[in-house]
């Protein structure tokens, strides 16, 4: 008999285990389904999902070969439980239970889960299918979607808005914006460059520096916070950063026509109004761009500051044939036709702005000539480059600039002007004068609630309807004479004066309280308020001219006037209490 030979004991090594764990049967099951063997792959995907039950992952493929078999319930049923008990962050499950809800023709469920999907998803891998389901929904349900926010455009959303803030002027609004994106999105670099813009043309230059510093630590090559970053460090006074960066910025040839212009104006900006001109002469040879009349302007203005004349004037007039409504270019021929020197050659020692709008001065004078006659003109409302103009010299002008401001802002008085009158108030290194006027303005804008604001280097607050904190009570009959002086001068007098002669009118009272006179007749002591507001601004003004315009007599004015000048003592405090204007 033949004897079997021994089992060597090294050949089991050979043996190899077959793992079936929850891999192998997911591998098993995407073989199947590459073989269109969809009943063997969710075999699989259970066995998997049972030996797995915590990875949503397995969960999701069962429901997706679920919904190739049409067994779309079952499947919804397998989604709906990993979102309530595996894993609610898998925010893709309510995409797939939108199609699903679709594919058994329950719009509602299905609009309702894709809602879901566009409200919790941040990262949009289905975005695109997902808005055109929406769109296909709405057909189906014959109303528009009521979706209100999509997470995965969460950010850009709100940058949109705030990139509109900004190009409608609305600068303060636009910072406060810009600011929750940045901090919920730090990486977001378009809205930190926004921000820094935001800051700068609110003249916050310190701000903005900070704020596009960090966008460059981000993004060092970014060629719009570069250009930023220049011009900021230009109104700083850094100059040796900026010749730096300003040396390497004219070596630089962008391609694209957004970066190009960005760059042009920079330039023309830093004072290189060779290398701006040789930008806007490369844009304008672009068709579309040939039709511009702010890109002529600046064209017009880099030739002008460089010394060439005859470009400037071939420039604006192109401006002025495709802006024939606008007084911009029409503006600068005449400017440039005075300037002009002829053969001698010589620059005149004037420098054009690159911003398409008239120049500061030209815009308060055409303003306060607009106000009196026809109220301020809706362009003058929204145009952002005349609101910027305005907020500058608000922070950067002197004292009668910043007052001139001032009754501009009075006359634009919106939500805008509300809050950067609100940060005014609130500075400590500005002017006292210039902080109550901005008060006054605020209460003349109708706004009651409690004013923080730094007076007299402390802090506190102006109670709304409060003309005279120091005075215990404010009796109507006080009112009435400040209304009615308030109501004759209308008009005829500017914001400032009426401000004068209410603070006069306190002056005087708090001074004579509580022997305050009857005050029986509000005629007499309206006009003699008015004649002294008058008298402090070196206005021409009669005692026989304002008792006729009040129906007083000369007498009774005259007394008031005595009344007040000898209690307040303004002969001798005029100049020290009141600005010259």
């Amino acid at each position: 008999m033949e004897k079997k030979k021994p089992v060597n004991p090294r050949s089991s090594a050979n043996v190899i285990s077959l793992q079936m764990d929850a891999a192998f049967f997911f591998e098993k099951a995407v073989q199947s389904m590459d073989r269109y063997h969809f009943d063997k792959a969710l075999k699989y995907f259970r066995r998997a999902v049972d030996l797995e039950p915590n990875n949503p992952v397995n969960h999701c493929n069962m429901a997706g070969i679920m919904a190739e078999l049409g067994q779309f319930q079952e499947s919804n049923e397998v989604l709906q439980r990993i979102l309530d008990e595996v894993d609610p962050e898998m925010t893709e499950c309510y995409y797939y239970l939108a199609n699903n809800y679709a594919n058994m023709e329950d719009f509602e469920a299905a609009e309702t889960a894709l809602i879901r999907y566009l409200e919790k998803d941040p990262d949009g891998h289905f975005l695109e299918e997902a808005e055109e389901m929406m769109e296909l929904l709405g057909i189906e349900l014959q109303r528009p979607p009521k979706i209100s926010t999509i997470k995965a455009k969460e950010g850009l959303y709100e940058h949109d808005k705030a990139r509109a803030m900004l190009e409608e002027g609305r600068f303060a609004e636009a910072v406060r914006q810009l600011e929750k994106i940045v901090r919920k999105q730090p990486d977001f670099i378009a809205a930190r460059n926004n921000l820094a813009l935001a800051y700068y043309y609110l003249g916050h230059f310190e701000k903005a520096v900070q704020a596009i510093d960090g966008v460059l630590q981000a993004d060092p090559g970014n060629l719009h916070a570069l250009c930023n970053m220049a011009i900021f460090l230009k109104h700083i006074g850094n100059e040796e950063e900026l010749s730096l960066l300003s040396e390497r910025l004219a070596r630089t040839v962008p391609y694209a026509t957004e970066h190009t212009f960005k760059l042009a104006t920079t330039m023309g900006i830093l004072g290189r109004h060779k290398e701006a001109y040789g930008h806007f002469r490369r844009l304008l040879k672009n068709g579309e761009n040939r039709m511009d009349p702010c890109l002529s302007h600046y064209a017009a203005t880099a030739a002008y500051n460089m010394g060439n004349y005859a470009q400037a004037e071939y420039h604006w007039k192109q401006a002025e044939k495709l802006d024939p409504a606008s007084d911009i270019p029409k503006f600068y021929l005449s400017q440039l036709g005075e300037h002009h020197t002829g053969a001698s050659g010589k620059r005149p020692d004037i420098i054009v702005s690159y911003h398409y709008h008239l120049p500061f001065e030209e815009q308060f004078q055409l303003i306060e000539k607009l106000s009196v006659t026809e109220g301020i003109p809706e362009h003058f409302r929204k145009d952002p480059l005349v609101r910027s103009s305005f907020f500058w010299a608000l922070r950067h002008g002197d004292r009668d600039t910043k007052l001139q401001v001032l009754q501009a802002l009075s006359l634009i008085g919106d939500r805008e002007v509300e809050l950067a009158l609100r940060d005014l108030l609130v500075d400590a290194a500005e002017d006292d004068y210039i902080k109550k006027m901005a008060a006054f303005i605020l209460r003349g804008m109708g706004l009651k609630d409690p004013l923080p604001a730094v007076i007299g280097g402390k802090k506190q607050t102006i109670h709304g309807g409060s003309y005279a904190p120091s005075l215990p009570v404010w009796e109507e009959k006080w009112q009435e004479v400040m209304d009615r002086a308030l109501s004759a001068m209308d008009k005829r007098y500017d914001m400032i004066q009426r401000h004068d002669l209410q603070t006069l009118w306190v002056e005087y009272l708090s001074r004579v309280y509580p022997a305050v006179p009857k005050l029986s007749k509000a005629e007499g002591w309206a006009a003699a308020l008015e004649y002294l507001t008058a008298k402090m601004h070196r206005r021409s003004i009669t005692y026989v001219e304002v008792a006729e315009r009040y129906g007083a007599s000369i007498t009774t004015v005259s007394k008031n006037v005595k009344a007040i000048d000898e209690a307040c003592g303004l002969r001798e405090k005029m100049r020290s209490l009141w600005p010259k204007m």
